[in-house]
C-alpha cells in the first residue's frame, strides 16, 4: 500500500466543535428522558401499575418496562447502522432526535391505568418501544460521528464531549425532579407533577435537530465512500472478518454501561427503597456527584490522549474491582456524609469510562462496517446487561435480602472488563482510525503524519509489512 498524503484528513476545530455540540445535544436528549423515568420511576410503577397491590413488585414491573423496550435497541441499530454506512452519518442521526422527542412527550401526556385500565401500561411500553429503537442508531451514531470529525490526538477529549451530554441530560432531569419534589406536594407530584418534564423534553429535541441539520457529514465517511463503491459486507461475513473486535466491543460495552446504568438509574430507587433516603436527598446527592463527573469525564478524556484509552480503561475496572464493595457499604451506613463517599467513589470510575469510550469504541472497527458493527453490537449488550441492571440490582436484592448484592454484581463484571481490556485490546489513541487516513487539525500535526506514517496508523507490525507502507 502506498501512502498517499493527499488522502490525509484535515479538520476545522471551529466546525468538529460545533459537531461534538450538536451530538452532545442529542445525547443530553437521550439520557433526559432515562433520567426522568429513574427518578420517577416510583411515581410511574404508582400511575401505570396500580392493580399490582406489592410495592416493591410495581417498582419492578417499572423497571422490566424500562429493560423491555431495550431489546428494540439492536433492531434499530441494525436499520439506522445500514443506513449510516450507506447514506451518511448526519441522515440518522438527524431521525434519532426526532423520534426521541417525540416519544419523550408522548409519555409526559400518557392517560394512568385508573383512567384507561391496561391500556395506559401498554402505551407506556409502545413509547418506550419507539425510545428503545431510536436509541439504537443514536448513541452508536453520535460516538461514530464525533470519532470520525475528530483529530487523532484529540479524539478522547473531543469524544468526552458526548458523555458530558449525558451527564447534562441527568443533571437536567434530576433538577427538574428535585424542584417538583421540593415545590409540590406528593398528591400533586402523583396526579400531574411528573409529566411536567417530560412534556419540557419536546422544546430541548427541536434544539437538537436544528443544530444537527446544518451539520457536515464527517470527512472520513466522505473519504471512505469516494473510493469505496463496493457493495457493503453482510452481517455474517462481518462477524467472520471481524470476531475478535466484536468480542471486545461487546465487553466494553457491558461493564462500561453496568456501571452507568447502576449509578445514573437504578441508584435513585436503592437509595430510596433499600436504604431508605428520601427522593429528595438521594436526588440531591446523585446530582452533585454528576456535576463534579463533568470535569472528570473531561480530564480522563485529556488523559486518555496522553498515555492511551488503555490505561484509562485499565484504571477504571481495577478501581471498581476494588472499591465497588467498599461503596455500598458506606451507602448502607446510611449517614450522609459516607453516603455521598460511596456515590462519589463510582462516579469517580465511571469518569474514566465516559472520558474513553467514546473514542475507544469507533476505533475498535473499520471505517466501511463502524457504524453498523458498533451499531449492533453496542446495543445487543446494552439490551442485555446495561437495560436489565436496574431490574437485575432490585431482583437480586430482593432475593438474597442483601442490600450488597448488587456491589458483587458490579465488581465480577469489572473483574471481566479488566481481563479483556489488558488481553485482547491495543491502546488507539493518537492512531488514525482503522482502514483511514490520519485526522489532523494543524500543519505540524500534518507534516508529521507524512513524514512518519507507521507512527499515525494503527496497523499493527504485521499489517504494516503486509501493506508495505509508503510515503509518497
Amino acid at each position: 500500500m502506498k501512502f498517499n498524503k493527499n488522502k490525509i484528513n484535515v479538520v476545522d476545530m471551529k466546525k468538529t466543535k460545533k459537531s461534538v455540540y450538536a451530538t452532545g445535544i442529542g445525547n443530553a436528549m437521550e439520557w433526559f428522558d432515562f433520567g426522568l423515568y429513574s427518578y420517577l420511576a416510583i411515581i410511574i410503577s404508582k400511575n401505570f401499575f396500580t392493580s399490582v397491590e406489592n410495592d416493591e413488585l410495581k417498582l419492578v414491573f417499572t423497571f422490566a418496562t424500562f429493560a423491555i423496550a431495550f431489546l428494540m435497541r439492536p433492531i434499530g441499530g441494525i436499520i439506522f447502522g445500514r443506513i449510516g454506512d450507506r447514506l451518511g452519518r448526519k441522515t440518522v442521526l438527524t431521525t434519532t432526535i426526532v423520534l426521541m422527542a417525540a416519544s419523550t412527550l408522548i409519555i409526559g401526556l400518557l392517560p394512568t391505568y385508573d383512567q384507561i385500565g391496561i391500556w395506559a401500561p401498554i402505551l407506556l411500553l409502545i413509547a418506550r418501544i419507539i425510545q428503545g429503537f431510536s436509541t439504537g442508531g443514536e448513541y452508536a451514531g453520535a460516538m461514530v460521528y464525533i470519532a470520525e470529525s475528530s483529530p487523532d490526538n484529540r479524539r478522547s477529549v473531543l469524544g468526552s464531549g458526548l458523555e458530558i451530554g449525558t451527564l447534562a441530560g441527568y443533571i437536567l432531569a434530576s433538577l427538574l425532579a428535585s424542584g417538583l419534589f421540593i415545590g409540590l406536594s406528593d398528591a400533586q407530584m402523583q396526579a400531574w407533577g411528573w409529566r411536567i418534564p417530560f412534556i419540557l423534553g419536546a422544546p430541548l429535541g427541536l434544539v437538537g435537530l436544528y443544530l444537527r441539520r446544518n451539520l457536515d457529514e464527517s470527512p472520513i465517511f466522505e473519504n471512505e465512500i469516494s473510493e469505496n463503491e463496493e457493495k457493503p459486507e453482510s452481517f455474517i461475513s462481518i462477524i467472520q472478518n471481524h470476531k475478535k473486535d466484536i468480542i471486545v466491543c461487546f465487553i466494553a460495552v457491558a461493564f462500561f454501561n453496568i456501571t452507568n446504568y447502576m449509578l445514573l438509574s437504578y441508584m435513585p430507587s436503592y437509595l430510596d427503597e433499600v436504604i431508605g433516603i428520601s427522593s429528595t436527598v438521594s436526588t440531591v446527592l446523585i446530582t452533585s456527584v454528576m456535576i463534579v463527573m463533568v470535569p472528570l469525564a473531561f480530564f480522563f478524556g485529556r488523559l486518555s490522549d496522553k498515555i492511551g484509552n488503555k490505561k484509562v480503561v485499565l484504571m477504571g475496572t481495577f478501581g471498581l474491582t476494588a472499591t465497588s464493595l467498599l461503596a455500598f457499604h458506606f451507602m448502607g451506613l446510611n449517614q450522609l456524609m459516607f453516603v455521598s463517599l460511596g456515590i462519589f467513589i463510582l462516579g469517580f470510575f465511571l469518569s474514566t469510562y465516559e472520558g474513553a469510550m467514546p473514542s475507544l469504541l469507533p476505533s475498535i472497527f473499520y471505517t466501511d462496517v463502524r457504524y453498523r458493527t458498533l451499531a449492533v453490537t453496542f446495543n445487543v449488550s446494552v439490551s442485555i446487561f446495561g437495560g436489565t441492571t436496574p431490574l437485575v440490582s432490585t431482583w437480586l436484592v430482593h432475593a438474597t435480602q442483601n442490600p450488597l448484592a448488587p456491589a458483587y454484581y458490579l465488581t465480577a463484571v469489572s473483574i471481566i472488563g479488566f481481563l479483556t481490556i489488558l488481553v485482547l485490546f491495543e491502546t488507539t489513541s493518537g492512531k488514525a482510525l482503522k482502514g483511514s487516513y490520519p485526522t489532523v487539525s494543524s500543519e505540524k500535526d500534518f507534516e508529521h503524519a507524512v513524514e512518519n506514517p507507521k507512527d499515525s496508523l494503527w496497523w499493527n507490525e504485521q499489517e504494516l509489512q503486509e501493506n508495505k507502507v509508503k510515503t509518497d
